[in-house]
């Protein structure tokens, strides 16, 4: 249990800290409104960016889409035909994706 006893270093540590703060004229409040200003443009600016190389590459990868799918249509050419028994099915494939999740999260949950 913790000794209710102080010694001289408690009592001017806590003197310390109970005088009134020092007066700089708002400049703390300056400073922490600018780091938060900072801390938000920091945020904001990758998803941004993200948005604006999106729409400048919205068109060129309609086009390959567009021209891969009429490539394949054209060469008439079955891919997965010897090996389309052997690929899992779409809710195996997801069910896994899930359980993968679920795993991560909960190992992260157990390290904090």
């Amino acid at each position: 249990m913790v000794e209710k006893i102080k010694d001289a270093q408690d009592r001017t540590l806590e003197s310390l800290f109970a005088s009134d703060p020092i007066a700089d004229d708002g400049f703390s409040e300056r400073v922490v409104r600018r780091i938060s200003r900072k801390l938000w443009v920091r945020r904001l600016t990758l998803p941004v960016a993200a948005l604006i190389g999106g729409l400048i590459a919205y068109e060129p990868v309609a086009g390959l889409i567009g021209m891969l799918g009429s490539f394949i249509s054209a060469t008439q050419v079955d891919f997965l035909g010897p090996v389309q028994g052997a690929l899992p099915q779409v809710q195996m494939l997801i069910m896994g994706g899930l359980l993968l999740v679920v795993g991560l999260v909960s190992m992260r949950l157990i390290e904090d």
